[in-house]
C-alpha cells in the first residue's frame, strides 16, 4: 500500500498496485473501497495488466474530510492524477464502477492525454440529482448526518460483505459527498462526450435505470464507444458475477493496447 497527497487540499489518498503490464486504474463506487476489486475477482481477472486500485477520498483508508467542497469532482480528478504521477504512469485505462465510472468520464474530460481508454460499469456522466435516494433509501442522507452508519447499512438491505464495507465508512464524510454531488455536480456535457474520441466500453444493467439509458445514450454520442447491456442486473448487481464483465473487458483491453 502507498499514499499520495493531493497537492491542492492536502487530502491523503491510499492506493496499491499489483501485477505488470499496461496500467489499468480501478475506481470503486460510493460507500465501498479499493478492496472490492480483489474480493470480486477483478485483480486476478486482469492478471496480464498492472492494476492500480485507489481508495477514493472519503472512503477506505484515504482521507475523509467533512467539508462538502472537498468532494468537487476536480478534487477526485487531482487525486487520480497524483497517483499516476507517483507511479510514473503517463497514460492508463481508467475503469470505474458507479461513482468510479462518473470519475472516469470526468478524468477523460479534464486530462484526455492521461486516459488511453475508458471502461464504465454502472456509471453515468449525467447529473445525479435524486439518484442516491433511489440507490439507497428515502431518508438516507438524514441517517448519515445523524452519524448512524449501522442504520444506513441496515436500511440498504445489502449482502454481508457490502454491509461490512459500508460500516467501515465515516458517515459524515459520506453525507458531505452525497449532498455536494446532489446539489452541485452537473456531470459531463454532450459536447464534451462528443470530443472524447478514446476507445470506451460502457456497461450497465437493464434493471439499473436511469444509468442504463444514460450510459447507452452517452455511448451513442462518443465517437469510439461501445455499449453492452447486462441483462437483468440492478445497480448493486453490476459487478458480480464477474464473468460477463471480464468477457467484454478483456478483449476490449487487448484491442486497445495492441493498437
Amino acid at each position: 500500500m502507498s499514499d499520495v497527497v493531493n497537492p491542492h487540499d492536502g487530502t491523503t489518498i491510499r492506493y496499491d498496485a499489483a501485477g505488470s503490464g499496461p496500467e489499468v486504474i480501478l475506481l470503486h463506487g460510493s460507500a465501498l473501497s479499493r478492496v472490492m476489486w480483489r474480493g470480486l475477482g477483478y485483480v486476478s481477472g486482469l492478471s496480464d495488466y498492472r492494476t492500480l486500485r485507489i481508495d477514493l477520498r472519503g472512503h477506505g483508508r484515504s482521507g475523509k474530510p467533512h467539508e462538502q467542497e472537498a468532494y468537487r469532482m476536480d478534487r477526485f480528478v487531482e487525486d487520480v492524477l497524483a497517483v499516476m504521477d507517483a507511479e510514473s504512469v503517463d497514460t492508463a485505462t481508467v475503469m470505474g464502477y458507479s461513482l468510479g465510472g462518473r470519475l472516469a468520464f470526468a478524468l477523460a474530460e479534464a486530462a484526455p492525454d492521461r486516459v488511453s481508454s475508458l471502461v464504465s460499469l454502472g456509471g453515468s456522466p449525467r447529473k445525479q440529482d435524486g439518484q442516491y435516494e433511489r440507490v439507497f433509501f428515502k431518508g438516507y442522507l438524514e441517517t448519515l448526518k445523524a452519524g448512524d452508519i449501522d442504520g444506513f447499512a441496515d436500511k440498504t438491505g445489502v449482502d454481508p460483505a457490502t454491509r461490512a464495507a459500508f460500516v467501515a465508512n465515516d458517515p459524515l464524510a459520506l453525507a458531505a459527498l452525497f449532498e455536494y454531488t446532489e446539489l452541485n455536480d452537473v456531470g459531463v456535457s454532450d459536447d464534451a462526450l462528443a470530443h472524447m474520441d478514446i476507445p470506451a466500453l460502457l456497461m450497465a444493467g437493464t434493471r439499473d435505470e436511469p444509468r442504463f439509458s444514460e450510459a447507452r445514450e452517452a455511448a451513442s454520442i462518443m465517437p469510439n464507444a461501445e455499449f453492452v447491456a447486462l441483462e437483468g442486473r440492478t445497480h448493486g448487481q453490476t459487478l458480480f458475477p464477474n464473468d460477463e464483465i471480464l468477457n467484454a473487458v478483456l478483449p476490449f483491453l487487448d484491442q486497445v493496447w495492441r493498437r
